[in-house]
This record gives C-alpha cells, structure tokens and sequence, in this order.
C-alpha cells in the first residue's frame, strides 16, 4: 500500500467536510484538480494542494473558474481523473463549460460548495440556491447528474461516486455540497484499503469503435495512440467531425445524451426513506437541511404523529419514480431548503396532494423546532 493511504487506512479523522470531499477523490482516483480559490469551496483546492501531489497528481490554480474546468476537461482527454471545486459565482462562470463537456461527453466531476446569492450574496454563509442552476444552468435540451451529501462522511463517500458514475455516463456530474457541510466538522472514517474501493474504469475505442455513437455510452478515444478524433461542442456525426446544419444528426446525438442518463435514472437515484408505511405527511429534504428535518420527524414520531422522511441524496435526474409512487395515505409534502422552494416546485409536478416549502435563507438553517411546528400545524388543523 502506498504510504499516503497507510497514514489514513481504517483511521477516523475529525474533518472539514471540504477536506473530506477532498480526500474522496484522492481515493476515487483523481490525479488532476484545477480551481480558482472561493469562500466557502477554497478548502477543497487547499487540501488537494497538500495531499494530490504526494500520491503523483497534479493540483493546479488557475486564473479564474473559467480556466479551471477547460483545463479538468482538456486533462481528462489527456487521460486524467479530473475536478474542480467552486461556489455561486464561480459555477456560474463554469456553466459554458458544463455544456461543453455535457456535449463532447467528457467525464469529470464538479464541486459546487453553495452560498447564499445572487451574485456575491452572503459570501461567507451557507444555502442551496443552486439547484435549479445545477439543471439548467447550460443552456440546451440536457441531462445532469448532482448528488447531495448530508454529513461529512457522505462528502467522502459521494465524491468517490460521483467519479465513478461519471466514467460509467461520460458525463460530468455535480457534488452539490452546501457550506454548511462544507464547513462542517464531524468524524470520517476511511477504509482499509485503496483496494476496498471499486472504481469504474475508463472504456477506450478499439478499431471500428465510434468515439461518439454507435452506444448509448461509447468508449472514449486514448489520446497518443495513433487515433484521429475531433473533440467538438458543435453538432457532430458518430466519429466526432462536425455536421451543424443536418436536422437529423442533431436529433439523434442530442436524443442520445439525454437517453443515456434518463434511461438509468432508478439506477442512478439515491434516496433514503423512514418511517413511510403510516405516513401522512411526508418531509422531504437534501443536505443540510435533511439533518433538522429528520430531527423534527422523530420529534413528531414520539408524539404519534404519522410523518415519513424522505432524504434526495441524488438531486439530479430528479427521483420522480420516488415521489410518484408514494402510499395514497400521504396528505402533504413538507420540503424544508435554504432557498425559496427551488425542489418543492419540481416535487409539485409529480404528486397530486399538497406541497409545502419551508424556505430559509440569509445563511441560517432550520432548527427542529421550526420544522416541527409545520408538522403539528397541519395535524392541529
């Protein structure tokens, strides 16, 4: 085992959940980080600084946010593991980006620390303004993977995965972290052994291989080995040459893309349910917020109030099979999120009872007791 691991291997640590995040990909396999420094994400790229090189990974600050995903996505064609963590702004820099390596099907991993907003907002305090922008933020018919961690522990664990289910997709997928878990200090225990984890591995072309078609996910071409290929974010054919004006060759790449992750969507989801078989009332919660909520749920359960707990660890694709299938007995969905109700409305398209937002925002998280009084208050009525 290198000495890097054995310094770590089977210990616990009382981290950040930045430097968390940080050492999952180290474990995950990424050699090559490129960022910009930015209140509350600058940890990651502080930790990768110290750690990435001592197990021979390149850990590089470039110019700006912009600069720093070209240069993850340039080094994972280059056969690189690659990542870049940022915050608001910065992800809002990065969102062209996003849709080049959505189009060219470039596997690499973004960590979106989120802050309050718009614009420079509340620099130094936590929110999860970012889902929608997660989505949607690249302009164009899209498809996106994000997860949520809940706990430090989950900002180890999740980066890990979020590096293999974007080699699995050749797609980039988001760690969609919040800087209250981001700066958060809780025990994290790692494994035994590099060799415990199973990472995905890089599919390559052999002779006849289409680097962009032929498959849902085609094998990627390994740079310096003799193959030509163009690596484009214009329309283009099965072997990657442009080809922006044919209607049908657009249909069919940019059908693809999106199939290529819809189609996976149960496999992709990750939720975690409680207390559902009675359940009434239903909260719904991700990151930060899901920690209260779930302490208000078992507030409510002592009292002997019928109330479920549903905790999105993938935000994106949206778990609709989740929510669509709930038990007829569930009245109203309560979703506790420091923004002003950017999942309840995705929630709202697929259930026929009630939806609730409880939004905060200005950099505090819910306490139990102001969840728990949403619970009763329906219950009361």
């Amino acid at each position: 085992m290198h000495p890097f691991y054995e310094k770590y291997a089977k210990k616990s640590f009382f981290m950040l959940g930045d430097e968390a995040a940080a050492h999952g990909a180290v474990w995950g396999g990424c050699n090559f980080f490129g960022g910009y420094p930015i209140t509350p994400a600058s940890e990651v790229a502080e930790e990768l600084s110290r750690i990435l090189p001592q197990v021979g990974g390149f850990c590089v600050q470039y110019e700006d946010e912009i600069a720093s995903l070209s240069a993850v996505i340039g080094a994972v064609w280059a056969g690189a593991r690659g990542l870049t963590a940022t915050s608001g702004p910065g992800f809002s820099l990065m969102q062209e980006n996003i849709g080049y390596a959505i189009m060219t099907e470039t596997p690499c991993v973004i960590i979106d620390v989120q802050r309050s907003g718009p614009s420079t907002g509340q620099a130094t305090k936590p929110a999860q303004g970012d889902i929608m922008q997660a989505r949607w933020g690249t302009h164009g018919d899209h498809e996106m993977i994000a997860l949520a961690p809940g706990s430090v522990q989950e900002c180890f664990d999740l980066t890990i995965e979020c590096f293999n289910i974007a080699e699995r997709f050749r797609h980039p997928v988001i760690l969609l972290m919040d800087g209250e878990i981001g700066h958060m200090r809780e025990k994290l225990t790692f494994p035994g052994n590099p060799s415990e984890i199973v990472l995905e591995e890089r599919r390559y072309t052999t002779n006849g291989d289409f680097p962009f078609g032929g498959e849902d996910v085609p094998p990627m071409i390994k740079f310096g080995t003799g193959h030509f290929v163009h690596v484009t974010g214009s329309t283009h054919k099965k072997n990657g040459m442009r080809d922006v004006t044919t209607q049908s060759v657009h249909d069919e790449l940019i059908r693809r893309l999106n199939s290529k992750i819809d189609s996976k969507r149960e496999e992709i989801t990750r939720v975690e349910s409680k207390f559902m078989k009675d359940a009434e009332v239903i909260v719904i919660s991700y990151g930060a917020s899901a920690r209260p909520s779930y302490g208000a749920v078992l507030r409510a359960r002592e009292k002997g109030l019928k109330v479920g707990f549903i905790r999105f660890i993938s935000i994106w694709p949206f778990p609709r099979h989740v929510v669509t299938n709930l038990n007829n007995s569930v009245r109203k969905i309560l979703v506790p999120e420091m923004n002003l109700g950017q999942l309840s409305r995705e929630i709202e398209r697929f259930v026929s009872c009630e939806v609730e937002s409880i939004s905060k925002i200005g950099g505090l998280s819910h306490t139990i007791d102001e969840i728990l009084e949403s619970i009763e208050k329906f219950f009361n009525n």
